[in-house]
């Protein structure tokens, strides 16, 4: 039977090459549509875990299909590679000096080339800067002795999901798939079998870039927000009033300004470009970015703080999620500074809250959980009542009205 036939009947064997924030929603969402799931990662606790149907990510929902589709023997982990009819490469690829580690997809690539066999079809998920599918996977493949494009197949297309909406964005988000048009036409029929948005072909180099040009364009409007953001602070006015206002132009967004960014896509993706052909705008829009977490220790700073509680070390509300999150660079800033400080994020299992002795109380993540804290406690034991907001959590007035003094970002 050819791969096509294996697709359409949901009877093709398919390997996912690591089980992190992706891989593992999408081994789920691939075993969900009826297909056996040969899941791959280097850790072996997490390989435990997984068939163990312990969930290692916080999403709704994910971890009663993870239950479901162990105990029917669709998904099983393991630390070794198997012969497969389609890879999918959901492996990390971090920054290193501003520059891309591929050595992730480098190892995925050559581990599958020991077990390739013709008629395979391989997917690169993974977010890399253009021409690494064809120059750097490719290469490594062929050393198996096939020929990509006549013994097998390859194609690229970008994971775009959010933290904390993986359920249902896996689904519903459109996809970008690019290679040749035999591969992307047997990627497409694969997609199709579990995506319900729309599915567009395109080009290997072309479905890289596409990534890259999303979050380059949010990493350069959040510069410009926080840009804003610290302008209207000298200038004493209220950001946020002032974004909200700009907003009703139907040709205008601006984003949000706050602590920093996180996550690994917005502090990274733009990188990706930059090292293939520098660009002028990307280095200003992530040096401003990069530059909050020093504005709020500033913040910090000028207040005469010496002992701070952190709501949030999560970089995204409502997640778990901490990678290249700014609370971070907070936190490393204020051991410079010796200010004390403690962390409270009960998503990250942070779970002590104490405020006595404290005298200011950064809001670093906006989770919804933290509206329902008893305030007027936490005042009570607080040495000073300050607030400082990175997240617009509250009004001015709002936190003065229960007894606070309050200093805000962008205000």
């Amino acid at each position: 039977m050819d791969l096509l036939s294996k697709i359409n009947s949901n009877s093709a064997e398919v390997s996912v090459i690591g089980l992190g924030y992706i891989g593992l929603p999408t081994s789920i969402f691939v075993a969900e549509s009826g297909y056996r799931v040969h899941g791959v990662d280097i850790k072996e606790d997490l390989i435990e875990k997984i068939n163990n149907c312990t969930l290692n990510i916080t999403e709704p929902g994910l971890k009663k299909l993870l239950e479901k589709n162990v105990k029917n023997g669709r998904i099983k982990a393991s630390s070794s590679y198997k012969e497969s009819d389609i890879f999918l490469i959901c492996v990390p690829t971090p920054l290193s000096d501003r520059k891309a580690d591929l050595s992730y997809v480098k190892k995925a690539g050559e581990s599958i080339s020991k077990v390739l066999k013709e008629d395979n079809l391989v997917i690169l998920e993974s977010t890399v800067p253009p021409e690494t599918t064809e120059k750097v996977l490719i290469p490594i493949l062929e050393t198996s002795g096939l020929k990509n494009d006549e013994d097998f197949f390859t194609a690229f297309c970008p994971e775009r999901v959010l933290p904390g909406r993986i359920t249902e964005e896996m689904i519903n988000n459109d996809r970008i798939i690019g290679g040749s048009e035999n591969s992307r036409n047997l990627a497409l029929k694969f997609y199709k079998k579990f995506v319900k948005g729309e599915i567009y072909l395109t080009d290997l180099k072309t479905a890289e870039i596409v990534k890259l040009m999303e979050n380059t364009f949010r990493s350069v409007n959040i510069a410009l927000a926080n840009e804003l953001a610290l302008a209207c602070e000298k200038l004493k006015i209220d950001f946020f009033e002032a974004r909200e206002l700009a907003n009703k132009h139907p040709r205008v967004n601006i984003h949000e300004a706050g602590t920093g960014v996180g996550g690994h896509c917005i502090p990274i993706d733009p990188w990706f470009i930059h090292e293939k052909t520098p660009m002028r705008m990307i280095p200003i829009a992530m040096e401003i970015n990069e530059s909050m977490p020093l504005h709020v220790v500033d913040l910090i700073k000028k207040s005469n703080a010496k002992n701070v509680l952190i709501l949030g070390m999560a970089y995204k509300k409502n997640t778990d999620d901490t990678r290249e999150t700014p609370v971070l660079k907070i936190i490393e800033e204020l051991k410079k500074e010796n200010i004390d400080y403690s962390v409270y994020d009960p998503y990250v299992k942070m779970n002590e809250l104490d405020p006595e002795g404290c005298d200011a109380l950064l809001i670093a993540t906006d989770h919804d959980c933290f509206k329902s804290i008893d305030w007027r406690e936490i005042k009570r034991k607080m040495k000073r009542p300050l607030i400082i907001d990175g997240r617009n959590f509250f009004e001015k007035e709002e936190a003065e009205k229960m007894g606070f003094e309050y200093i805000g970002v962008g205000k």
